[in-house]
């Protein structure tokens, strides 16, 4: 009973988590749906959903779907924005309290990473941060948390919108044209999941492979005192 019970659940999500899937099961409603997934995914703390396929996936299916690209793209982009918005107001007012060491999404290891990130790019990280998935959800909260001037966020959150949503339409656009992509927007959705994470799994064994050899070079006679 339990098993058939979560099986609609499970199947629900591996529908919005599969851009291919979702966005013709929307029908009227695809504007819609891509927006609240973009806004959720911009700056609500719920950083798994599919922005990056989802945006080049409504890109090529936009023949099929009735729509114009860019139509899609001003949607995405005006969500983006106001996800951003979200992020940054739930940093200045909420800061590190929200997050927990042992909390299943909102863990203080997320919210360090995207800290380190703003701290080493500034307030480009709002750009840099857009083409890295879950950074790009907790770098608004993070430059909320570090007070980042109101007028500075809003425009390096627009600038970092406009860049991310107008390339990966683009990139949409451009390979909808090319019959084998058409044709294999799963394995192109799998593509862009890996080359949009790489930077995420490059930086994390750079880290621990720079805090191993820390620890190495601390002279035993120190760790005994």
């Amino acid at each position: 009973m339990l098993a058939l019970s979560a099986a609609p659940v499970a199947t629900g999500l591996r529908d919005v988590l599969d851009p291919e899937t979702l966005l013709p099961a929307l029908g009227p409603w695809v504007l819609a749906g891509v927006a609240v997934i973009i806004f959720i995914e911009s700056g609500v703390l719920f950083p798994f959903l599919p922005g990056d396929s989802l945006l080049v996936t409504a890109a090529i299916l936009s023949p099929q779907l009735h729509l114009n690209p860019w139509v899609v793209a001003v949607v995405a982009l005006a969500a983006a924005i106001a996800g951003d918005q979200v992020g940054y107001w739930l940093g200045s007012r909420f800061g590190r309290r929200l997050f927990k060491t042992d909390a299943r999404l909102l863990t203080t290891e997320r919210l360090e990473t995207a800290e380190q990130f703003f701290a080493k790019y500034g307030p480009f990280a709002l750009v840099l941060g857009r083409f890295v998935p879950i950074v790009r959800t907790y770098v608004p909260l993070a430059a909320g948390t570090a007070a980042l001037a109101y007028r500075r966020f809003v425009m390096w959150n627009v600038l970092g919108a406009v860049t991310w949503v107008g390339s990966l339409t683009l990139v949409g656009v451009l390979l909808g044209g090319i019959p084998f992509v058409k044709n294999n927007i799963d394995v192109l959705a799998i593509v862009i999941v890996l080359v949009s994470v790489l930077p995420v799994v490059i930086g994390a064994f750079l880290r621990s492979r720079r805090e191993r050899r820390e620890r190495a070079e601390i002279p035993a006679d120190s760790i005994a005192n």
